[in-house]
């Protein structure tokens, strides 16, 4: 790695309980690309990972890339059943696994056939190998023979079985990854990123660590994300880059302004964010507040080319920006048909011809999600007369009413924008004469009591905003929305709740 040879001493993570420079974690990278190639594994074979936000995650990940191996990171909060399948699905042969999965862990290991060696991070895990007792005994040397590797993340599943999205190769070109480097303007040796969501995600993975890292930023790994604690770490380490999700803006808004106030967030150049969508209050408040520094994209596992800076964006309130550089995008109906302005379809972006991905294993999911060399990732959106693209919803979210299409995540942005109102979350529920009827589920900020009289306040804060097709029947209350790490509301687990028991879903 070019940052240890030019800079050894200086830092590459600092993390709760040490730090690491760039020549320690090059020698360790190095010691693991032998660990890794002396368990028999050769370029092409597939690793998984199971681990928190810890040093050992980023040490993996880049030896994997440094020697061939393709490795899935497997989200270390699912169930032993849950990552069992991913396991088993992405055919790794090695595990490394933290003690804070070991339970997970162990279960998922009976349901994987190829797996043949597991070695332990943190903690004896038993039948597994000590990972730090195996690597350090080995040569740190520089490797002499790397191989660029690959990684398969796996989709979040919200609409079904999680899928390995997999490339053979890294493109030439990557939309995002060009978008990200030309907006951080990185300064190797003076930049620090945070890393504050978790790291087997691909925004954080890409965002936080790999773009940055490989630019020469170091890195300051958060394991648990706090509002004040994100800034209190900004101010320590003059944090300059990194990528967030619209609830922690959220969250981090909620502080009290005194809070807010009391630290030194001046260092703050890139603060990108994506993964879920921001309603338009949440980040116009960032902006005031920060200054011109916030970043959006629009992109998944699979790829992306949709980017917009913060002077853009308030011209546009709302808008994902247009595709990066010379990309282009679609907006197509049901049938295929390119639409014009305004009117909304499925989104999709150009693919980089020189390497598509496929949904591993499921070539019928594969065919599904390309139109020639365009590919979606199932959200509708529309375009508008100057050429900003907007979102609308996902296919799989579409609340159907008396046949009126419906899209969830405007109601959701509606509400959000109440005072009252934390969280939302809009589903379709089951009504036997218009189908599904508009039920929107709110958690309310601390203080505020659910009553008929803050019902009334919010139907009618709805009725200023929103068509009456689309408002809400229902308002109900909850407290606390279930979201993943990432941000991304999980509407169907809130959906379940009102067509348990039915024989239909739709």
């Amino acid at each position: 790695m070019r940052h240890a040879q030019a800079r050894p001493d200086m830092t590459a993570m600092i993390w709760d309980g040490g730090e690491r420079s760039w020549g320690d974690f090059d020698l360790r990278v190095n010691r693991t690309v032998r660990l890794l190639r002396g368990a028999g594994l050769a370029a092409g074979d597939a690793v998984a990972l199971m681990c928190p936000n810890r040093p050992e995650f980023v040490e993996i990940f880049f030896a994997c890339w440094r020697s061939g191996l393709r490795i899935t990171a497997i989200n270390w909060r699912l169930t032993g059943e849950e990552a069992g399948y991913i396991l088993g699905d992405c055919q790794a042969r090695v595990l490394l696994v933290h003690a804070e999965c070991a339970e997970a862990a162990l279960e998922a290991a009976k349901v994987a056939p190829l797996l043949e060696r597991t070695f332990w991070i943190g903690a004896p895990i038993e039948g597994a190998e000590p990972y730090d007792e195996a690597m350090s005994g080995l040569s740190g040397d520089p490797i002499e023979d790397p191989v660029v590797g690959s990684y398969m993340l796996y989709t979040s599943g919200t609409t079904g079985r999680p899928k390995g999205v997999r490339r053979d190769k890294q493109p030439a070109r990557s939309p995002l990854r060009d978008a990200a480097i030309a907006s951080g303007s990185f300064r190797p040796g003076e930049d620090m990123a945070l890393l504050t969501g978790p790291a087997y995600h691909a925004a954080p993975l890409a965002l936080n660590i790999l773009i940055p890292m490989n630019a020469g930023a170091g890195l300051v790994i958060m394991d648990k994300w706090d509002a004040e604690e994100t800034l209190a770490l900004v101010e320590r380490h003059s944090i300059t880059h990194t990528h967030m999700v619209a609830t922690m803006f959220h969250r981090i808004l909620a502080l009290d302004y005194e809070i807010r106030q009391k630290y030194d967030l001046s260092s703050m150049r890139w603060l990108l964010h994506g993964a879920a969508p921001c309603p338009v209050h949440v980040k116009q408040a960032m902006i005031e507040w920060l200054g011109p520094v916030v970043y959006e994209y629009y992109a998944g596992t699979e790829g992306g080319c949709f980017f917009v800076d913060s002077k853009v964006w308030s011209s546009k309130p709302g808008t994902i920006g247009q595709p990066f550089g010379d990309q282009h995008a679609l907006i197509l109906d049901d049938d295929g048909n390119e639409l014009g302005p305004n009117e909304h379809g499925k989104i999709y972006m150009e693919s980089p011809t020189d390497a598509p991905f496929e949904y591993f294993g499921d070539p019928e999911k594969t065919k599904n999600a390309y139109h020639g060399e365009f590919f979606t990732l199932g959200d509708i959106g529309y375009r508008d007369q100057d050429g900003y693209y907007f979102l609308s919803g996902r296919t799989a979210e579409l609340i159907i009413s008396g046949g009126v299409n419906i899209y969830p995540q405007e109601i959701d942005d509606a509400l959000l924008s109440h005072p009252d109102v934390v969280d939302a979350c809009t589903v379709g529920a089951p009504n036997e004469e218009w189908g599904e009827e508009v039920v929107s589920v709110i958690q309310l900020a601390d203080g505020v009591i659910p009553n008929p009289e803050i019902t009334d306040a919010l139907m009618a804060h709805a009725a200023g905003r929103l068509a009456a097709y689309k408002r809400p029947r229902r308002i109900e209350f909850d407290d606390a929305l279930p979201r993943e790490p990432t941000g991304k509301i999980l509407r169907r687990t809130v959906r379940e709740r009102y067509w348990a028991g039915m024989d239909r879903r739709i």
